[in-house]
């Protein structure tokens, strides 16, 4: 019988056609090409040369053009001494290093490593720098991103000359973004008072001016109101100056207003870490009479919780001050029982015992975490989520980790009035609060509500723990700088009444705020002191008294 002869696989033939289809992909297109030869001539080229490359790199069109140019204009853009070919790098060469990170001008992915040794830089000179931002500028002004058309705005305004003046002004015919199209009037008005020559343009500018809460046209159009070392006015035009002084004055009048916004809010942030504090006090004084002055180390056994969870959770800073929250009320929340039920329990209806022994506990746990941390202070780094600001306008901006604490605050606060409201260990905290004999006679186990008690407080305080790492350092004195503070805000509140802790924390904490920068942090506290003791002198039982049986056992 005879053999037929074999047959060509197909699939060889669909491999053949892949790689036959794959050669043109790899190959670089004519504009990565053209691309490439202008960079190449950045190599040898004078810094008159330059300025011509770098007007056609921008008019080139090409995608990678603007982060090429970023680089130049960041001293990163080198080219390999064995090949000559460019690259941006990482970062810009410092004193001791010895090696940098390559990208590829065209892929913009990484392409490597090469000594020092082996690259050369590209310079530019101070002339090619303003070229080059003014460059990039035109680049950002075209850019979708709204943010990225206001940075290039703002970037302009450092360097006002005709030519980004005229590039602002084709700018604002197209622009649709209101905030951008503001800024861009802005500082086309700002150019106006620097060429200073026409009266009516500088009243035109002067006007546009006016709603500005910027420090630097607030200073700009107060510089218009100086006067000369000969005794003359700098500007000669009597209706200019008169414009002039209503818009400052305008300006002033609205910068203080947003700067009594801005003082409102960060006495509310500082109140919320004694709103944080004080609500466990206020359980523990309110429920069991206790005054407790170890609250204060078991806030900071919160806060080094927190610098614990972070050094076990290295690669993962952002996420882990969620882990930190309930470790945070689990350790203070344990280690309250524990004081419970070793120390305190036996001390139940001797206050002045309770102070003296809880005092010494409070020595004991500071010495505690000196002898495992050591003395120094241990910062707690802050999640990226809550770094940074929020710039409301020009005059008011409010950190994230303020904002972020107040939000925290209530949040807390709104989880305890819900466990103390909805829960059957609340029914038993409030029950044993108004009448602790009744609530025995009901058969509630007034012990465990005590240990259960404290054991909230403590957690509590843990969790305020948390949230004060993100404001100040750690350390073992950490709990010593509240303690009095939280006590004045249970006392003038309202013994064992959490929406009193709540208004009495927030309202001195804005009070401090007001007082601080006239009279000094020290005689700050002096002044709310003695305000809340002439405050209790009138009203003993704090801003809300306790009621019903409750009230018969204060």
């Amino acid at each position: 019988m005879r053999k037929s002869p074999p047959r060509v696989n197909g699939w060889i033939l669909v491999v053949l056609v892949c790689l036959g289809s794959r050669a043109p992909l790899s190959a670089q297109s004519p504009n990565d090409a053209n691309f490439l030869t202008q960079l190449g001539k950045l190599r040898d080229a004078s810094y008159g040369d330059k300025e011509k490359i770098i007007e056609d790199l921008g008019a080139s069109g090409y995608p990678n053009v603007r982060p090429v140019l970023r680089a130049m204009l960041e001293d990163r853009l080198y080219f390999r001494n064995s090949d000559q070919k460019v690259f941006l790098v990482k970062s810009a060469a410092q004193g001791d290093s010895t090696s940098l990170d390559l990208i590829d001008p065209v892929t913009l992915k990484s392409a490597g490593s090469a000594s020092i040794e082996n690259l050369t830089e590209i310079g530019i000179n101070n002339h090619l720098r303003r070229i080059l931002e003014t460059t990039l500028a035109r680049f950002g002004l075209s850019s979708p991103d709204v943010s990225v058309r206001l940075d290039a705005v703002l970037e302009i305004e450092k360097s006002l000359d005709d030519s980004n003046v005229a590039l602002l002004r084709e700018r604002m015919a197209v622009e649709k973004n209101s905030k951008v199209k503001k800024e861009i009037a802005t500082v086309l008005a700002l150019a106006a008072l620097n060429d200073g020559s026409d009266p009516k343009a500088l009243l035109n500018a002067i006007a546009t001016l006016r709603g500005s809460l910027n420090t630097d046209v607030r200073n700009r159009l107060q510089g218009l109101l100086d006067r000369n070392p000969d005794g003359s006015y700098v500007e000669s035009d009597a209706q200019v100056r008169a414009a002039a002084a209503e818009a400052v004055t305008t300006i002033n009048h609205w910068r203080s207003f947003y700067s009594v916004i801005e003082t409102f809010i960060f006495g509310l942030s500082q109140g919320s870490v004694l709103v944080l504090i004080a609500i466990g006090l206020a359980i523990t004084f309110g429920v069991m009479g206790v005054i407790n002055m170890a609250h204060g180390e078991l806030m900071m056994l919160g806060a080094y919780t927190t610098y614990v969870v972070q050094l076990a959770m290295p690669q993962h800073i952002d996420g882990s001050i969620f882990v930190a929250i309930p470790a945070a009320f689990v350790v203070a929340g344990l280690a309250g029982v524990l004081i419970e039920r070793t120390v305190i329990r036996m001390l139940y209806g001797r206050p002045l015992e309770t102070l003296l022994a809880t005092f010494g506990i409070s020595l004991i746990l500071q010495q505690l975490v000196r002898s495992i941390f050591t003395a120094l202070n241990r910062s707690v780094v802050t999640p990226s989520w809550m770094s940074g600001t929020l710039q409301v306008n020009d005059a008011l901006a409010i950190t994230y980790n303020r904002l972020y604490t107040m939000i925290f605050t209530l949040m807390v606060f709104g989880a305890l009035l819900a466990v103390l409201k909805f829960t059957r260990i609340g029914l038993e905290i409030r029950a044993v609060a108004q009448n602790r004999a009744m609530a025995k006679a009901m058969g509630i186990r007034s012990e465990w509500v005590d240990a259960m008690t404290f054991g909230l407080g403590s957690g509590i305080a843990g969790v305020a723990g948390v949230a004060l790492s993100q404001l100040t350092n750690v350390g073992p004195n950490l709990g010593q700088s509240y303690i009095i503070d939280s006590f004045l805000v249970v006392v003038f509140g309202g013994v064992g009444n959490l929406w009193g802790s709540l208004v009495g924390g927030m309202s001195m904490g804005i009070v401090d705020e007001i007082l601080e920068p006239y009279a000094g942090a020290v005689l700050a506290k002096i002044i709310v002191l003695v305000a809340l003791i002439l405050f209790i002198q009138r009203r003993p039982q704090g801003i809300f008294p306790p009621t019903g049986r409750a009230s018969e056992n204060q």
